[in-house]
């Protein structure tokens, strides 16, 4: 299969223009910028770089389709019809997406195929179907008062997507802001625009009218920074490291105080206890949690908290599965481990390997860059052992293939060790002992604690973190209509 997809990628035509009030358009400037594929770093398409002058269009038109209540004051059923059809076509699309996020992130294609693609299309498709479940209030009050708390739309919402899943976070972004009644400017990520722009074909072919959605290409420090700073941006979503993430708090505070939600970075401990009865299942989670996706996820389980009585076992069985995580050509049947996202992000984690080897920590396996004949952007699973969690690649986000292995005897010790970070996205624990599993779940400060499995949950369930992984919100579920709507109070004085 994947021989026949590689030839399909011969013959897909790249949308590469940005796509405003219903129309794909070249940059205000005529600049464009290089896509480069990370699996063998050559050049993909030029995409429209796009910077203040295209955001002032594409918020312009957000606010006029706003304001002409095209979409925000369709019924709910109308809105549900247009995402479903919406999903319906994604669904459709499934390979040719799969294909150009695979070609453009350097990820195995099947990932994007069978796990990315279904993915968004799910995410679509729960926040079509939520639109008409949720309910206004009435207030108890006084017989001759009629009291309501009604939900409005809050406007133009800004969005900013990374690179590492862009058609997933694009979905779970779109979904709620579309199903809420609200327009929107996309800036996808400068190195994965292509699939977002393909999606916009969709957009239209789904009957969204011109407006609603605007994808604009371009890079974050001109078009992020535009976006950020616009007064008639009323919301704006991040998704991100945490460093970036603290500019768009700045732009808001120097702007119009738009509401700011941002999903950052994290350095999630898998915390294997000395009472777990299936080795094997537990070193299949720890290695899909840090090795998937390249290790290029934000909640990726980057410690393993182990402890003493259980190690030795454990490590034999972690270092034979990372074994089977074969690294390659992203199209090839046997890749479990593709290309990272280009050669820059690959000689970061490299410095953090050569910093955890200069801190004494134990390289057990992988560590350096592979396939260079490919000119790509590759480096094998990775463990460090004996290491302290006040080493560097303990605590800095490293987003690769690579795990920190940390000891320790007792429960509470390894509660403390969990919650020693800057971050709190996610976590993993795996235990036999039910009250174990409820004592440390409680006690861990993370949005996600996942017990015998890497999990994030689904739709149904918030998705974001404590402390410096998450502001002003949750991602998924119904909470999220809360941020992007305005509640209002309607009062009747009935005479």
């Amino acid at each position: 299969m994947t021989k026949e997809l590689k030839k399909k990628s011969e013959d897909i035509k790249f949308t590469t223009q940005a796509y405003i009030n219903g129309k794909f358009v070249n940059s205000v400037s005529g600049k464009s910028f290089p896509s480069y594929n990370p699996a063998t770093g050559e050049l993909i398409a030029n995409i429209a770089e796009c910077d203040a002058a295209d955001i002032e269009n594409a918020v312009a038109a957000a606010k006029k389709a706003f304001q002409s209540g095209i979409w925000s004051k369709k019924t709910p059923k109308e809105r549900k019809g247009i995402l479903l059809k919406l999903a319906a076509l994604v669904e459709n699309h499934a390979e040719t997406l799969g294909i150009i996020e695979s070609l453009d992130n350097g990820k195995p294609v099947a990932d994007a195929i069978f796990a990315d693609v279904p993915d968004a299309v799910e995410t679509l498709r729960w926040n079509a179907e939520a639109i008409d479940k949720i309910y206004d209030l009435a207030s108890p009050t006084a017989r001759d008062v009629v009291s309501l708390v009604v939900r409005e739309p809050i406007g133009v919402v800004g969005v900013v997507i990374p690179w590492n899943f862009p058609l997933p976070i694009l979905a779970m972004k779109l979904g709620p802001v579309l199903a809420s009644g609200n327009t929107v400017v996309i800036k996808p990520a400068e190195q994965t625009s292509l699939s977002a722009l393909h999606f916009a074909t969709l957009c239209e072919e789904a009957g969204i009218p011109p407006g609603v959605v605007n994808i604009v290409p371009g890079y974050g420090e001109t078009a992020g920074k535009a976006l950020g700073m616009h007064p008639d941006v009323d919301c704006l979503s991040f998704t991100g490291s945490t460093e970036v993430g603290r500019f768009f708090l700045h732009y808001a505070a120097e702007s119009n105080l738009k509401k700011v939600m941002l999903e950052l970075g994290g350095k999630s401990p898998a915390i294997v206890m000395d009472d777990v009865k299936d080795l094997q299942h537990a070193a299949e989670e720890v290695a899909m949690g840090i090795l998937f996706s390249q290790g290029e996820n934000c909640s990726a389980g980057s410690r393993l908290l182990i402890q003493s009585g259980i190690k030795d076992k454990f490590m034999k069985v972690l270092l034979a599965e990372f074994d089977k995580w074969t690294v390659g050509d992203p199209f090839s049947e046997d890749t479990k481990i593709g290309a990272l996202i280009d050669e820059k992000h690959m000689k970061r984690i490299l410095y953090y390997i050569e910093q955890g080897l200069k801190e004494g920590a134990t390289l057990l396996t992988g560590g350096k860059q592979l396939l260079k004949e490919t000119g790509g952007y590759f480096i094998g699973p990775t463990i460090f052992d004996n290491v302290k969690n006040d080493m560097l690649i303990a605590r800095e986000e490293i987003f690769g293939p690579v795990l920190s292995v940390i000891t320790f005897d007792t429960m509470e010790e390894a509660i403390e060790i969990a919650n020693d970070t800057v971050y709190g996205l996610a976590s993993s624990l795996h235990t036999n002992d039910l009250t174990i599993a409820h004592t440390m779940a409680r006690e861990i400060r993370a949005g996600t604690v996942s017990v015998n499995c890497f999990s994030e949950g689904d739709q149904s369930v918030p998705f974001g973190g404590f402390k410096q992984s998450g502001f002003g919100g949750r991602e998924k579920s119904l909470q999220i209509f809360d941020h992007y709507s305005e509640l209002k109070t309607i009062w009747i004085q009935l005479v």
